[in-house]
């Protein structure tokens, strides 16, 4: 059984990986689709928007903080290599490093650094707004699956 310190890391794991989870989770389920709904002019500037908000503390410290934490549970699982729970610690780690951090770095942001390069208004914003919901949210909804999942796994090296 997982305990002390080592208890309160994948604790945090836990919490942190689920409620990334759950902001993407939220973007995949209704936001996206709400932005789809909109004139292209309209759902750019919206999108716009949201990008630029989403770069807070609050959610930076989650996002990254948990990107973080899932390293250092990965490194101190390598290190003390318990005698329970460390495929799922590593599992866990993985999963969130690559398949939310990783699949954000390489696939959401740069489809977001595009879309602040263009006029809402312009042709080519029209254009670009219909492949940036289809292939943005394709990439969120990894990114949804790869938390959970690394919520979960964390969760199970707990029992």
């Amino acid at each position: 059984m997982i305990d002390g310190p080592y208890f309160v890391l994948t604790v945090l794991g836990v919490l942190g990986t689920a409620l990334v989870a759950g902001v993407f989770y939220g973007f995949s389920t209704f936001v996206m689709k709400g932005l789809a709904t909109l004139p292209p002019a309209q759902g750019v500037a919206a999108m716009q928007a949201i990008n630029v908000a989403a770069v807070t503390p609050a959610f930076m410290f989650l996002f990254v903080g948990s990107a973080v934490l899932c390293a250092v549970l990965a490194v101190v699982t390598f290190v003390l290599w318990p005698e329970e729970g460390t495929v799922e610690l590593l599992l866990g780690s993985a999963l969130y490093l690559f398949g939310s951090f990783g699949v954000t770095m390489v696939a959401n942001v740069p489809r977001n650094d595009a879309l602040a390069r263009l006029e809402p208004g312009t042709p080519a914003a029209a254009s670009y707004w219909t492949a940036y919901v289809r292939e943005w949210t394709a990439w969120n909804h990894i990114r949804t699956v790869a938390s959970a999942a690394a919520a979960l796994s964390y969760a199970l090296a707990l029992t």
